[in-house]
């Protein structure tokens, strides 16, 4: 019996070869064929910015002008309706509060709240915080995953079921789902690390519940430590970084996701776990897990990490597809917009320094800092052209979350807990203010074939 099931097993395997090898060969489209007919691959224009698909009231990313056709860099620029997110942060840390509630708020509403509106929006988000009753046990639980995003991406979906409204497309009620959202993910973020942690590492698991009396990043650490302790230095440096992820701009891959979901009136669940299954591609929000990654891969080859020289000759092996992940990419480096920097990248590079100094992560710190001083040159090599090129803010995302002691798998996680905001946004803004579905062309490239009878073939 077991050799007739290693046998099926074998002929499925050479099936599927088969199979695949058959959609290769008849499945090709001739790069070239793109550019005799204009398709703007990956809606992006030839000089690599993006086609403009809709308007928005929500965001600007800002990172290059137009000089006489010509694209320039500039230094970039990041604003949440109009309003610079560096001035977000820094006016809260200047009055030493967390920035992420009321950059939720500003996202939603389009301006600062009082400090009235502040005290009803964080009311409504701590009476939101917990999970419905056995969501836990039934949803997360019953069917773990090693992957905490596709957790995540369920149990968005699963919420459907224990919404009264889950269909309402109406402004009042998207605007109840969004907070609950908002205010719900920090808990199935932990709960699913936590049922990950026990069924697929065979560790302890324990389930904190949130307190209403915290912020959004303080939560998070309460329900991820064994111990439910961390320091405010912690909680703020972690609030920072859900504000820099809260938003950046409609053209983003997840985003533009849950507006083409939202365009065609589906509920505030599918949208936004749509948004979920696009960040977590290592091209877009995964690229935080690659960077950690690649900071490993540095580390075993790079014997001596303060020598420029043999940090510029690893990232040469790396960009040949010769070393790293065989991808030729230097994660951390390049943005769609940015161009000479991106500030979400300065803003959190300050912060880690501050944080990594006098600790065992200094080192690494800097390490990360030699791959972005070197890597521009080792690109512009490797592409035979003079081209601006910055780090992005995955450059050093990994590295403050470690040292923030949160697990390399939730790092995407963390930035699906944040962006939910700026998601929510962008759906609301989708359903007030555009009512058209959202609907590209695609050119067939089709040859004309006869229909033969299943005799004939």
């Amino acid at each position: 019996m077991k050799q007739e099931l290693m046998n099926m097993g074998a002929s499925l395997e050479n099936d599927l070869r088969l199979l695949t090898s058959n959609y290769s060969e008849n499945n090709q489209i001739n790069p070239k064929a793109y550019q005799n007919q204009t398709v703007k691959l990956g809606l992006r224009n030839a000089d690599g910015s993006g086609v403009v698909a809709g308007l928005t009231k929500i965001c600007n990313v800002h990172g290059y002008v137009l000089n006489e056709g010509e694209k320039v860099g500039v230094e970039g620029e990041l604003t949440y309706r109009g309003i610079p997110v560096g001035d977000i942060i820094h006016g809260c840390q200047k009055e030493d509060r967390y920035s992420f509630e009321e950059t939720a708020f500003l996202l939603l509403q389009g301006y600062l709240p009082n400090r009235n509106q502040t005290r009803i929006f964080y009311n409504l988000l701590s009476e939101c915080h917990e999970l419905p009753d056995s969501f836990i046990e039934d949803i997360i639980m019953k069917v773990a995953s090693p992957n905490i995003m596709n957790m995540l991406a369920r149990s968005v979906l699963a919420l459907y079921t224990y919404d009264p409204r889950p269909e309402d497309t109406s402004m009042e009620n998207v605007m109840r789902q969004s907070i609950e959202l908002i205010a719900r993910m920090p808990a199935i973020m932990a709960a699913a690390y936590q049922v990950k942690r026990r069924i697929y590492d065979g560790k302890s698991m324990y389930i904190h519940n949130p307190k209403d009396e915290y912020s959004t990043a303080q939560n998070i650490l309460r329900m991820l430590r064994s111990n439910k302790t961390f320091t405010e230095e912690e909680a703020k440096l972690l609030d920072l970084c859900l504000t820099l992820h809260s938003e950046h701009g409609g053209g983003n891959n997840s985003t533009f996701a849950v507006r083409v979901l939202s365009s065609s009136k589906t509920d505030t669940y599918s949208a936004i776990s749509a948004g979920i299954g696009s960040l977590k591609g290592p091209r877009h929000g995964g690229a935080n897990y690659k960077v950690i990654e690649q900071l490993e891969y540095l580390k075993g080859n790079v014997r001596d990490w303060k020598d420029d020289d043999e940090v510029r000759d690893y990232l040469q092996k790396v960009v040949q597809k010769e070393a790293g992940d065989r991808s030729g990419l230097i994660y951390g480096m390049g943005h769609a917009v940015y161009t000479l920097s991106d500030p979400r990248e300065k803003l959190l590079k300050e912060n880690a320094m501050k944080l990594a100094e006098g600790t065992d992560f200094y080192d690494e710190f800097l390490l990360l800092d030699a791959v972005e001083r070197i890597a521009p040159d080792v690109l512009r090599e490797k592409w035979g052209y003079d081209r601006p090129v910055c780090a992005n803010v995955d450059m050093y995302s990994g590295l403050v979350y470690r040292m923030l002691r949160i697990p390399d798998e939730l790092h995407t996680a963390i930035f699906a807990t944040a962006r939910t905001a700026g998601w929510c946004a962008h759906r609301l803004e989708e359903l007030n203010t555009c009512n058209k579905i959202i609907r590209p062309a695609y050119k067939p490239m089709l040859k004309k074939q006869v229909y033969k009878p299943l005799v004939d073939r």
